[in-house]
């Protein structure tokens, strides 16, 4: 085998070099701009070079950068679709700022204009771009490689020797070996075209297709989602309804009929620690077990153990173990002995050992010395695991010796006001402190099946026992399955249009002068890549040994073809 040297290279225009520009084109779906010189343009000549520039891939990625961009302030400004006390925090925290963060949509960056115009946009531009690839490429698939250039020695990669065999036999046993290597191959006149690589397309179109899916996922989940929170105490439920919930946000689109209906109840919580070392405290198991039901009658009881990071999954929707706490049993009694209160308070953890806080309200049961009816109120600090001298902060988040710390009040405590508050804060304005004896707020320690008495025959509290609660975070988010999909679908097709060559591959058998038969075998590729030459080495060295080189003057010394074919000298890259 011998490697050739071109000729010279043809004038600019010469038939060869169209000739070539044929054999190479439409390695790629990318439109070529038709429009780059036409010097007057006109309205609709504007009107498609503004739309080649929208549909043009530079394009998408800037308009994709664009989004991620206008992401960052919808992460980092409170928004008042998720969070409208931070909102209020801020404009009063910073007037100025707030003003101008108004002007510019980011405290609603997801719906204001702005950022809807770069999604559209980004949606216009893909759709813009697959389609008409898409056809573009069908049609390429539904035609035949084109045959081969006259000249094969231009082109990148190019090697020839002579053989005894008939050119008939050559290009049978090449277009077999073409078609065993996966090559889509058939006879063009005296050459066989081959080619390859139509993965890397179909990859590129891949993950153009799974952006939209991305897209359109993202939008559907954020028009119809939903998110709430309800905190459950040991022995109570929760049904998925609007009223149920303690917090709740939805998309612009939602419905309350979009609701998965079912309920569940708490049974036990299970909450385990370290117990030394220096990770003691750091929690080793939390786990709520639960019963659910799905329907809108609650039939058919199940059971099932949420765990952190392993939600109840119910149709569309979601339950998700996000806290814990304790919720201290007590029981309010008037001065005549009645029963007035007895429930589970729910405290809130202050740190990570649980020490906790909150409140317990009492609307009636009380009268004053004067006979007026006034409500009654604790503020409660809570303990797990108290020790003799720290009275202000649990020192482990397990129940080893819970001690409720306890501050009588009684006065109006504002519910009938109309003005909403805090279950877990005491409004002292129109309360009043209990005295002890000496003059001072009586306050009390009280351990388990403990009473507090009230002075001047206000009643008493007991404190029965401790329950633990979990918070529970329930998500409906249509499309994320879709948006799993189009991330995956994205990162395999963008993987195969990176690491997929497209190449074709030329194998010309012609009876020479002498009568000697000449093979010339030639690749080209869409990009610069070792590949061509290799491969197209390795065929030829395969094809060698089919139709080997014939004895004459210029082949004595004949051997197989080098595996490793370099580009000819002064071929056109």
């Amino acid at each position: 085998m011998s490697k050739t040297t071109p000729d010279a290279p043809a004038e600019s225009g010469a038939p060869d070099d169209q000739d070539l520009g044929a054999a190479g084109s439409q390695l790629s779906t990318a439109p070529t701009d038709t429009l780059a010189s036409v010097p007057g343009l006109g309205v609709i000549g504007w009107a498609r070079w503004f739309w080649r520039q929208l549909t043009s891939m530079r394009v998408a990625l800037l308009l994709l950068l664009l989004l991620a961009l206008g992401a960052i302030p919808g992460s980092l400004i409170p928004q008042s679709g998720s969070d409208e006390t931070k909102v209020a925090e801020f404009r009063a925290a910073h007037e100025t700022l707030a003003q101008l963060y108004d002007r510019l949509g980011l405290f609603h960056v997801y719906s204001s204009v702005w950022f809807s115009a770069i999604y559209i946009l980004l949606f216009v531009s893909l759709i813009g771009c697959i389609v008409p690839r898409t056809w573009q490429f069908v049609g390429q698939l539904r035609g035949r490689p084109p045959g081969a250039p006259k000249r094969l020695t231009r082109l990148p990669a190019y090697t020839t020797w002579r053989t005894d065999a008939e050119p008939e036999q050559v290009r049978e046993a090449a277009l077999a070996l073409l078609k065993k290597r996966r090559f889509r191959a058939h006879l063009a006149g005296d050459a066989v075209a081959a080619e390859k690589g139509y993965l890397r397309e179909i990859g590129n179109l891949a993950f153009h297709i799974a952006l939209i899916v991305m897209l359109v996922a993202f939008a559907w989940g954020q028009l119809f989602k939903t998110e709430g929170n309800k905190l459950v105490v040991e022995g109570d439920g929760f049904s998925n309804t609007l009223t149920q919930y303690d917090d709740f946000k939805s998309g612009t689109l939602f419905s309350t009929d979009d609701l998965t209906p079912f309920s569940f109840s708490l049974k036990d919580f299970t909450g385990t620690y370290e117990t030394s070392g220096p990770n003691k405290g750091t929690p080793r198991t939390y786990q709520a077990a639960l019963t659910y039901s799905v329907g809108a009658y609650g039939k058919g009881k199940k059971k099932s153990v949420v765990k952190v990071n392993h939600p109840l999954e119910i149709g569309e929707s979601k339950v998700y173990l996000t806290a814990h706490g304790y919720a201290p049993v007590v029981t309010v009694r008037d001065g005549k002995g009645d029963i007035v209160y007895s429930d589970a308070v729910p405290l809130l953890p202050l740190d990570s050992n649980v020490t906790s806080s909150g409140v317990v309200k009492v609307l009636d049961g009380y009268r004053n010395a004067k006979g007026v009816g006034e409500q009654l109120a604790f503020q409660a600090f809570f303990l797990p695991s108290y020790v003799k001298g720290m009275e202000t902060a649990s020192t482990f988040p397990a129940l080893r010796n819970p001690v409720l710390n306890l501050a009588p009040y009684h006065g109006d405590l504002g519910v009938n006001s109309g003005i909403p508050q805090s279950v877990y804060q005491l409004d002292t304005t129109h309360m009043k402190e209990f005295k002890d004896s000496k003059g001072l707020q009586l306050r009390s320690n009280l351990k388990p099946g403990d009473t507090m008495t009230l002075p001047d025959g206000a009643g008493s509290i007991t404190y029965e026992g401790t329950k633990e609660w979990a918070n529970f975070q329930i998500t409906q988010q249509p499309g994320s399955d879709w948006a799993l999909v189009g991330s995956f679908g994205a990162i395999f097709g963008l993987a195969a249009s990176l690491f997929i060559q497209r190449r074709r591959v030329w194998v010309r058998a012609t009876r020479g002068a002498d009568g000697v038969t000449v093979v010339e075998m030639a690749g080209l590729g869409r990009s610069e890549s070792a590949k061509v030459p290799e491969e197209l080495g390795d065929l030829a060295g395969i094809l060698y040994d089919q139709a080997p080189g014939a004895s004459g003057p210029e082949n004595d010394s004949a051997t197989s073809p080098d595996p490793h074919v370099v580009p000819a000298e002064g071929a056109e890259k």
